[in-house]
């Protein structure tokens, strides 16, 4: 056995775009620890709820992550509207969804143009963010914003979709769904891809589980813990809502989870838009929290259960806003999974856990 050697692993790196810092510890060539270095990006964020109110905090969480904005707006609202004890109306809820949907499309979509260019695929690295652009070209003619939106209210939604705007998302999404097919079956059939990502990096189901991960990764190890099956909001209305699992755990697992999420999450939409009711999109609302009044509140991101804890102090400044986010909860997993693979893994090994170092070091 050679000597072992640490080797750091980013912040800026040529493969992957977060600025995710690890040091590895490395023995011929394999990783015998990896060690992950926290605060790189650092914001600070939590600490504004001192200087701004409910209504305006609610665009600096937003601000947590691009790629999650849509995700962030919605579980603080919620959260937000329990503490208040306010109900908005069924439409704002299915707008939401529809909202956070494409969100998660175009989140998967970004991923898997970056996993592809990691695989050396530059052909569907274009392709994918190709159709990516047509899901934030429907954030634009619904929201007028392309990432960050800005459409969630506490109280509901600041604009509706028409009739002929969902009839466009419905036509949009289809082209994308035709288009999407082909990709897949193209990466998920490729022999490069099998060899670089099957046994890879592999999570047990009982390591998830004790672990605690969540998201596609955890469901790619047959970890079961999708917050949409709480049927919160519009969720509860879809007629069959099964989490897509597999069992290996290993980088091809967790790829082959995310691009099924893909088609699952258009048809929900798809199902959404059918049964849209009618009606107001927002409530007004008045007040401030109690003192002392707390909750808790959880959304599926497109990276997993994102956690979201608030307490009022009788202002309209909250007390304390907490948020834990998906790959806070993911990296003990992430460095379990690297654990033992070949240094020219572990690129591909953080791909395919799709780390937010963004959402992570608020």
């Amino acid at each position: 056995m050679g000597k072992a050697t640490v080797i750091p692993f980013g912040p800026q790196h040529p493969v992957l775009p977060e600025p995710l810092h690890l040091d590895l510890v490395v023995q011929d060539e394999k990783v015998i620890e990896a060690i992950p270095q926290i605060g790189f990006v650092h914001r600070g964020l939590e600490k504004l709820v001192e200087t701004r109110d409910y209504n305006q905090f609610l665009y600096v969480c937003e601000r947590i992550c691009g790629i999650c904005a849509a995700g962030h707006s919605i579980g603080y609202a919620e959260t937000v509207e329990r503490l208040m004890g306010v109900e908005i109306p069924k439409r704002a809820e299915y707008l939401r969804v529809i909202w956070h949907e494409l969100s998660r499309v175009h989140s998967h979509l970004l991923w898997l143009g970056l996993a592809a260019d990691a695989f050396g695929f530059e052909s569907m690295f274009m392709h994918a963010w190709r159709l990516r652009e047509r899901v934030l070209d429907l954030f634009e003619k619904t929201t007028g914003g392309r990432v960050i939106l800005s459409v969630v209210k506490v109280g509901g939604v600041h604009r509706d979709i028409d009739a002929n705007q969902m009839s466009e998302i419905i036509h949009v999404l289809d082209g994308i769904m035709a288009d999407y097919r082909k990709i897949v079956d193209t990466l998920l059939t490729d022999y490069s891809v099998k060899n670089r990502t099957v046994g890879v990096g592999t999570l047990s189901h009982e390591e998830a589980f004790a672990l605690s991960m969540v998201g596609p990764f955890a469901r790619a190890s047959n970890v079961n813990n999708d917050v949409r099956c709480l049927g919160n909001g519009a969720y509860g209305d879809l007629s069959d809502f099964q989490p897509i699992m597999d069992a290996q755990g290993d980088c091809y697992a967790r790829v082959k989870v995310r691009c099924l999420e893909v088609l699952q999450s258009i048809e929900i939409i798809k199902e959404l838009a059918a049964k849209i009711p009618a009606g107001e999109i927002s409530v007004n609302v008045k007040g401030a929290p109690a003192e002392g009044a707390e909750v808790c509140n959880v959304l599926e991101q497109p990276r997993g259960e994102c956690y979201y804890y608030a307490r009022g102090n009788g202002t309209k400044n909250l007390e304390r806003m907490r948020i834990r986010t998906p790959t806070s909860q993911n990296i003990a997993g992430m460095v379990a999974a690297l654990k033992g693979c070949d240094l020219a893994d572990v690129n591909m090994v953080v791909l395919t856990i799709d780390p937010c170092i963004s959402c992570t070091e608020r």
